[in-house]
């Protein structure tokens, strides 16, 4: 265990110490006096529309040691009221959290596994996780706490664990730049280059050029990426002779690939030969796209010397974090799929997939806006609709701006008017599916997380 001294901080951030003691440990950190523990370090961030150092006082009052602030000039009545804490005053603290968590990451010498894509990053996480459990104390990133905010204090919440899985999201050029050059990965993995945040990049092009800022924080990493996409396959063909990669797919030829496919409605198997010996591998979700994640955690696993029968079993064992594909079968025979957390068109066409393949009387998509598309918004939206009319959904529901694109092109390709409800409400969802539904339906829900279409998911599931 490596627990940050005040010292320690002072020394990294070049903070003043208005009033404290060096030698005081640091253990846990925080960045919200609502949810602070007894003995937590705050580090009030300055956000778009709050000053969190303007917290200070109910950081204290609320059981912390430590505070991190900036911008704030302190009493001598106010120096006594506190006597026996410690306040540190910087510059920036936001600059600070980066300089402190990159601190404190140099302290270990371990894996630190670093996942970035635009789609399926935090699956993958969580499948990663599972299989490097099996071997070391794990510390991963939680839910989607991917930014420039959330890696730092994931990274501080190091204890005594022996590897790091860290997922890293990003909108716009420089961003995963900044969290690898915190975390310095030594297993960089993409898990593919599609179209989220297209409107922020201008192109796919530009969004693999962001996501190979990954390799900037790292010296001579193993990079593990997924060989069936089109930009990435073509990055390992330029670059295979001068970088240390691992490939893996199901349809191209790769390091690592999957055979003989059985696709069931929450699961899924298939074999990979692994020492040349053919490796049967069981995947607890639907969907061909878990189908690669698994691959990947298999890359890295062995990349790791994790024994193949442990891989295995953190494969069959892992589970989602909450509002990705969770699957509910209420009372009257309905299932449900919450897979509202997030949306672009690849998960659109893989989530859509999913549905196809469920075994069920009908199949219903309840489908909402995508993000961030810029100029590309209504094009990609059109694909949506086009991939419901070829997956074969018996009814669409759409609500949201641009959702109205994916309704128009469903029903342009050949999907009857019957079968399409477009509804400017998004309240008015849940009524019209208790009124429409039949016991055996099958009800996907799908839009980017602002839309939160995971809400009304959960109200339908009450």
């Amino acid at each position: 265990m490596k627990n940050l001294s005040i010292k320690d901080i002072l020394n990294v951030t070049k903070g003043q110490l208005i009033i404290g003691n060096e030698e005081q440990e640091c253990k846990t950190f925080s960045k919200d006096t609502r949810s602070i523990k007894k003995g937590d370090c705050y580090i009030g961030i300055k956000g778009e529309t709050f000053d969190g150092s303007g917290f200070w006082r109910q950081a204290l009052e609320n059981g912390a040691d430590c505070v991190i602030v900036e911008n704030i000039d302190f009493t001598e009545d106010e120096k006594k009221e506190f006597e026996g804490k410690s306040i540190i005053k910087v510059k920036n603290t936001l600059e600070a959290l980066y300089k402190i968590a990159s601190y404190k990451r140099s302290l270990y010498d371990i894996p630190v596994i670093a996942i970035t894509g635009s789609v399926g990053k935090t699956s993958t996480k969580d499948i990663i996780a599972n299989v490097v459990s099996k071997k070391y104390k794990t510390l991963k990133t939680i839910g989607n706490n991917n930014n420039n905010i959330g890696l730092p204090f994931t990274i501080l919440r190091m204890q005594d664990e022996e590897a790091m899985v860290l997922e890293m999201g990003m909108n716009h050029f420089g961003e995963i730049s900044l969290l690898t050059s915190i975390a310095k990965p030594s297993i960089c993995v993409i898990t593919n280059i599609g179209t989220s945040h297209i409107g922020n990049l201008g192109s796919r092009e530009n969004i693999l050029k962001a996501k190979l800022e990954i390799l900037e924080g790292c010296e001579n990493p193993t990079i593990i990426i997924n060989n069936d996409n089109d930009l990435l396959h073509n990055w390992y063909e330029n670059n295979k002779e001068n970088r240390n990669i691992i490939t893996y797919g199901i349809q191209e030829k790769s390091n690592l690939n999957a055979e003989n496919i059985v696709l069931n409605s929450n699961s899924s198997e298939y074999i990979c030969k692994l020492d040349q010996e053919g490796v049967q591998i069981k995947v607890p979700v639907g969907g061909e796209h878990f189908i690669l994640n698994s691959l990947c955690a298999v890359a890295v696993g062995r990349v790791l010397g994790i024994q193949t029968q442990e891989i295995v079993q953190g494969i069959e064992s892992f589970e989602l974090t909450k509002k990705r594909m969770d699957i509910t079968e209420l009372k009257n025979g309905v299932k449900v799929i919450n897979d509202a957390y997030n949306a672009s068109l690849e998960s659109m066409k893989a989530s859509l997939k999913v549905l196809a393949e469920n075994k069920g009387n009908r199949k219903i998509a309840v489908l909402g806006d995508m993000f961030e598309l810029g100029e590309y918004s209504k094009e990609i939206h059109e694909k949506v609709g086009e991939e419901v009319y070829n997956n074969n959904i018996d009814i669409l529901i759409c609500s949201g701006e641009n959702a109205k694109y994916i309704a128009k092109e469903a029903e342009k390709k050949g999907m009857k008017k019957e079968q399409i409800y477009y509804l400017e409400d998004k309240g008015q969802i849940v009524k019209l599916l208790r009124e429409i539904t039949k016991s055996g339906d099958i009800i996907l829900f799908k839009a980017s997380n602002a839309m939160k279409f995971f809400e009304l998911a959960e109200e339908l599931i009450k």
